[in-house]
């Protein structure tokens, strides 16, 4: 199996939910995922524990948080970049939210190149420098501002090239779930989440998304009960 699939897809980003009610946001966009949708098998792609702790994703945020946000991404969606800052303020801010992101990158093979490097720089402890770069640059991202980006942020780019290499079916492999992630939960396009046992297919506005952090707990707190 290889990434040629990111060729069947000419996929945009939803646009951002503005002037709305939290209320109607609420209803249109959100579906609870009950147990049985996540599976129990550790082999399942929407296993618990694939979506929520996949262990060649470096968890963000606090590691040992009472909420997990995974968030479908690509480093080329404009709305991915819009909300990035805001929903990092959002996890610093809260202090119990940890931040699961997922390559998504269908938009193309720049895409993939961003996503794999980032991932890449995970081996040298510095996925974190390496994501924030990217997702927050202004220019856009090519083979030549993509390891200027890195460099700038304190990865060594030779050595995240290196890391590739040797670990290319790890980071193929990952990328191949995010994907059938996605694909099994129905999304569309970049940026889509899964709050606790929340489906948030697009992007919403803040107000809303605390909203829905708030309602994702609270249903946790009931299935525990």
């Amino acid at each position: 199996m290889r990434l040629a699939r990111e060729s069947k897809r000419s996929r945009v980003s939803l646009a951002a939910v503005t002037a709305v009610t939290v209320a109607a946001v609420m209803a249109a966009v959100i579906g609870a995922l009950s147990l049985a949708a996540f599976g129990e098998g550790s082999n399942d792609i929407l296993g618990r524990d694939a979506v929520l702790r996949d262990p060649e994703i470096p968890a963000l945020g606090n590691p040992q948080g009472d909420l997990t946000v995974v968030e479908y991404f690509d480093y080329q969606c404009p709305y991915c970049k819009k909300l990035a800052p805001e929903i990092a303020q959002l996890v610093r801010e809260d202090g119990k939210i940890r931040l699961v992101l997922k390559d998504w990158p269908i938009f193309g093979a720049v895409s993939k190149s961003a996503a794999q490097l980032a991932l890449a720089a995970k081996y040298q402890n510095k996925y974190q420098e390496a994501h924030e770069a990217l997702i927050g640059a202004s220019e856009k991202l090519s083979d030549t501002t993509i390891p200027e980006l890195l460099t700038k942020a304190g990865v060594d780019v030779e050595k995240a090239k290196q890391d590739l290499q040797a670990n290319q079916k790890t980071i193929d492999d990952l990328l191949f779930r995010n994907d059938d992630q996605a694909d099994a939960f129905g999304f569309e396009g970049t940026p889509s989440f899964i709050v606790g046992f929340f489906r948030v297919p697009g992007a919403v506005e803040m107000n809303v998304f605390k909203q829905i952090i708030a309602d994702a707990r609270a249903a946790a707190k009931k299935r525990k009960s």
